[in-house]
């Protein structure tokens, strides 16, 4: 499947989902998936750890890119609990916790989830998220973030 074909329509609402920040390319994607979304009204909360979400707010003082900021632990449990869900999620993979954040948010929203992989494990990583049947987008590597900027901008490509 191309990215081109992961979404059909716009949705009203997504979430990005953030592991561990210790890729760097992940902040930067996060605020651009995020700012891309908002442009196109679309509601975006953020969920993630307590260090990514501190590197999403200090990278963006005034919240132009960055929505609704949550704890990724309590999105997930809203999630289980049904007071919450996302028209689409993305979450950002590149370990196995990713891998498992991903099949985690596949089994209880309602909404479609998409991979985000990036990293030095990417096909691993995107390996193991076939297995779950889980749509992925990558981009081999950890520093420059124009490829993987440029498999997000193909999924924003929805049909209009």
């Amino acid at each position: 499947m191309s990215e081109k074909n992961i979404i059909q329509k716009k949705p009203d609402s997504a979430l990005l989902l953030l592991g561990c920040p210790q890729v760097p390319i992940q902040t930067s994607a996060a605020l651009y998936l995020s700012g891309m979304l908002r442009r196109n009204n679309v509601d975006v909360t953020i969920a993630g750890t307590k260090s990514a979400r501190a590197l999403v707010e200090m990278a963006d003082i005034d919240a132009q890119y960055t929505g609704k900021l949550q704890d990724i632990d309590r999105i997930i449990d809203h999630m289980s609990d049904g007071d919450f869900d996302a028209d689409v999620s993305f979450v950002f993979v590149h370990n196995e916790a990713g891998v498992a954040y991903a099949a985690t948010v596949q089994a209880i929203s309602s909404g479609n989830v998409i991979a985000v992989v990036f990293g030095s494990e990417t096909q691993a990583r995107t390996s193991e998220l076939d297995e779950i049947g889980c749509p992925a987008v990558t981009a081999q590597g950890s520093h420059n973030p124009l490829p993987l900027k440029r498999k997000i901008d193909g999924v924003l490509s929805w049909d209009a």
